[in-house]
């Protein structure tokens, strides 16, 4: 598949993603986090809507997250855009050369990826961040459209969530998953059919501020990403 080919079925998933319905409870909450806004926020125009993915139609990296946080990504509309955790992340991919800046704003802030795609294993905001499993799996044709089309030689998984949910679909893409199960662990590592599995700690303030998640840590596995994707 071409790269501009891969961009328009891309842009198809991210209509359908935006206009999703299928979590009519998710729909709402996010709904309501955009109305009443945070203090800081109050002259923001939220997104209020699922989230699609973002980044490099030829990506090779795949990150999966967990999900937009309801005043970063769900305020802003793309995937670790305005909080603290795409801070340390898109920090990350810009030493690692794989963004053109080392922070994001807002949607239109002029950040571009380079070989790296970032998606979720939920599209909505969830309240206090955990999601139900029948949410997770009610979203889980999304990643497996983004894999499909991407093709990609590592995904990259931040935490224990993410983790689970792509080999679920890598498991519904017909991939033969190891026995024992691949255990989720910071640089755990594991090859399923043509695509290596990564595991890093989310990039979320709980584990950047007490020091369990560190810029070298983070780049150490983002390293790995790219030497495993290399042509």
């Amino acid at each position: 598949m071409t790269d501009r080919a891969a961009a328009r079925r891309l842009a198809v998933i991210q209509r359908a993603i935006a206009d999703c319905e299928r979590c009519p409870e998710l729909r709402a909450y996010c709904a309501d986090v955009a109305r009443k806004k945070r203090r800081a926020y109050q002259d923001f125009e939220y997104w209020g809507r699922p989230v699609s993915g973002f980044g490099d139609p030829a990506a090779r990296i795949l990150i999966a997250g967990l999900a937009p946080a309801a005043h970063g990504a769900n305020r802003t509309g793309r995937m670790f855009t305005g909080d603290r955790s795409g801070d340390f992340l898109y920090a990350a991919l810009h030493r690692a050369g794989l963004a053109n800046q080392p922070d994001s704003t807002t949607r239109d802030d002029g950040l571009e990826l380079h070989g790296v795609f970032i998606g979720a294993a939920l599209r909505c905001a969830p309240p206090a961040n955990r999601p139900t499993p029948p949410q997770l799996e009610a979203c889980a044709s999304y990643l497996v459209d983004e894999i499909t089309i991407l093709r990609p030689s590592v995904i990259l998984c931040l935490g224990g969530i993410a983790w689970n949910a792509v080999i679920g679909v890598l498991r519904e893409r017909g991939h033969e998953i190891p026995k024992p199960r691949p255990r989720f662990g910071h640089g755990a590592e594991c090859p399923i059919g043509t695509t290596s599995l990564l595991g890093s700690y989310h990039v979320s303030q709980q584990n950047t501020f007490t020091g369990r998640l560190t810029e070298a840590m983070l780049d150490s596995v983002i390293e790995r990403a790219k030497v495993i994707a290399e042509p």
